[in-house]
């Protein structure tokens, strides 16, 4: 198992690698119809009633609705541009990944703004069209003491297409000693994490969920649903505030999560220190594959011509510095193109985890 899971986890990162080589951006296409050189015959735009754009819940609901208002005119403007009318751009976010999945497959939603498992659990009802790239960190290092040594982690000018999930504790009494293990260079012992109070994500979540589950199989021979003490939290806002109250001792997150979240941890969640200095990272997963604009396969506007024209709005969005702003809520910094075959390392995560799931 341990040396099939070896090869899993570098096949992820060889993916997430790969994403970043031999791709190029689309080149500005003439509008959907139009004919190059023929002046005044040029065909009008055409014109979409409405577009619905559906983002997970990765941040709190009205903080995402907040800072992707811009994105409804700056998509609205590149689609002129590209040859659509869009007459409305409806945001939401949805109560949970599953709930943008099904959005997409039904047809309910244009487009998804989703993370890589979410895309191969509904890859049967959307298409995946970019991949995000991000900020890559001052740390990126297997050894979790590593990250402990060195923080605060920064961001830094390199772009890269796959990121870490860490197990992060927290303050609490167990929290503490979990930490003090690991900075004194000893290996956490299956009894160390599992009398451990965990905050996991939902099970289509890379970073809370699925990837922390290999960790766990990787160092453990354990299934994340093996932990006896274990919870679900709908964000990872409400993971870290839980992690703060000492409800939670350890949680399972993304690598700059901590950086996402430095104000909430001494406002909102009341913490005296910085977050710095009452966390530390416990474990540290291999680069898994960045998020993914998808668009559902069912929906009526949905043709090749509008894929096309919503990949190059999307990627000129992220080239600009008020598009960077609003996609920052994701931590995202730009998009590329993507094809499924990006995220075959992630189809077999997911088939493992649903393997040890039933086997458990």
């Amino acid at each position: 198992m341990k040396k099939v899971l070896s090869l899993l986890l570098a096949g992820v990162m060889c993916a997430g690698l790969l994403a970043g080589c031999g791709q190029t951006t689309p080149s500005s296409t003439a509008a959907p119809g139009s004919t190059a050189g023929s002046g005044d015959s040029t065909p009008a735009n055409k014109t979409i009633d409405t577009l619905r754009v559906a983002f997970v819940p990765s941040r709190e609901p009205d903080e995402i609705i907040t800072a992707t208002e811009p994105l409804k005119q700056l998509l609205t403007d590149e689609l002129a541009k590209l040859g659509y009318d869009v007459g409305e751009v409806d945001i939401t976010v949805g109560t949970s990944y599953e709930a943008v999945g099904e959005a997409l497959s039904a047809g309910t939603a244009d487009v998804g703004l989703i993370p890589g498992g979410t895309y191969v659990l509904y890859d049967d009802g959307c298409d995946v069209l970019l991949t995000a790239t991000r900020d890559g960190l001052s740390i990126d290092s297997d050894n979790a003491k590593d990250w402990n040594d060195n923080a605060p982690t920064e961001p830094t000018t390199e772009q890269v297409t796959g990121y870490r999930a860490l197990m992060i504790a927290g303050p609490s009494e167990k929290g503490k000693a979990l930490a003090a293990k690991v900075n004194a260079g000893e290996a956490l012992t299956w009894e160390d994490v599992s009398g451990a109070n965990w905050s996991v994500a939902n099970s289509s979540s890379p970073a809370g969920y699925i990837y922390p589950s290999l960790w766990l199989q990787e160092n453990f021979d354990k299934n994340i649903t093996e932990l006896p003490h274990a919870v679900q939290s709908d964000s990872y806002g409400s993971a870290f505030a839980r992690l703060a109250s000492g409800q939670v001792d350890v949680l399972c997150t993304y690598a700059d999560a901590r950086r996402d979240y430095v104000d909430e941890w001494t406002g909102e969640y009341g913490m005296t220190n910085s977050i710095w200095d009452d966390t530390a990272v416990v474990g540290v997963t291999p680069a898994i594959y960045n998020d993914t604009i998808s668009v559902s396969k069912t929906s009526p506007i949905m043709d090749d011509d509008f894929k096309a024209a919503l990949s190059e709005a999307f990627i000129n969005i992220g080239n600009t510095e008020e598009g960077k702003e609003v996609i920052a809520i994701y931590s995202h910094n730009g998009y590329l193109p993507a094809q499924s075959s990006d995220y075959d390392s992630e189809r077999a995560a997911q088939e493992m985890i649903q393997s040890l799931n039933s086997a458990g």
